[in-house]
């Protein structure tokens, strides 16, 4: 008994350190501790970095390479990325709060992105692993033919295991994100995963077919 309330009373009084490490080992526990106490404290700063990492994704799969100089890249992600990540970030809570009413999520705007920021922390540690990539290939990693073997076996080696790790973070993401959202709206992990998934089967998809019944034309 006593055992039992002394976990129940640290899970409540967690500090920043045992947020930023238990969250990798116990995520509901550490999403619960931040939903119950609207723990706001690095919201910003991780949507911020957050949308810098979204922005080298965007900038690696729109191939912006073939058009842009690394600098112009790099300030671009860093800057405008950073910028417009709280933006993005806010409007994908805002749907999904809305759309969670549908399967009786409870969860409000805030509160969904409190969880969410929390929830990209694999993503923004993934930045870490960029700069070795950067250093080794510059501009060809975000080009469409980029030259990604001409650096050597022990380049190629710390660009690819590199590659690895931030694709290995990506799924942590991921399960941050369905663990964070099943938490916060009171969802079974089944439905926090449709959940995730509804905003962009309601508005995304729709808009790609007007897209491309306009090019049609």
């Amino acid at each position: 008994m006593n055992n039992n309330f002394i976990e129940f009373e640290e899970s409540q009084n967690l500090t920043d350190k045992d947020i930023f490490i238990k969250i990798w080992t116990s995520p509901r526990e550490v999403f619960k501790f931040i939903n119950d106490n609207r723990y706001d404290k690095y919201v910003n700063v991780l949507l911020f970095f957050a949308g810098i990492s979204r922005a080298f994704d965007r900038a690696s799969l729109n191939e912006m390479g073939d058009r842009m100089s690394l600098l112009t890249i790099l300030i671009s992600c860093i800057i405008v990325g950073g910028l417009l990540g709280w933006i993005s970030y806010y409007i994908y809570a805002a749907l999904l709060s809305w759309t969670g009413k549908w399967i009786k999520g409870q969860g409000d705007t805030k509160s969904i992105l409190r969880i969410i920021s929390y929830a990209m922390t694999p993503a923004i540690l993934a930045l870490i692993f960029l700069i070795p990539q950067i250093g080794i290939y510059g501009n060809e990693i975000f080009k469409s033919d980029g030259d990604m073997i001409s650096a050597g076996l022990v380049g190629n080696i710390l660009f690819y295991g590199s590659f690895v790790l931030e694709l290995s973070l990506a799924v942590w993401t991921i399960v941050f994100c369905v663990v964070g959202v099943s938490e916060v709206q009171k969802l079974s992990i089944g439905n926090a995963i449709l959940n995730l998934l509804l905003p962009l089967l309601v508005f995304a998809i729709p808009i790609i077919i007007i897209a491309l019944i306009f090019q049609a034309i």
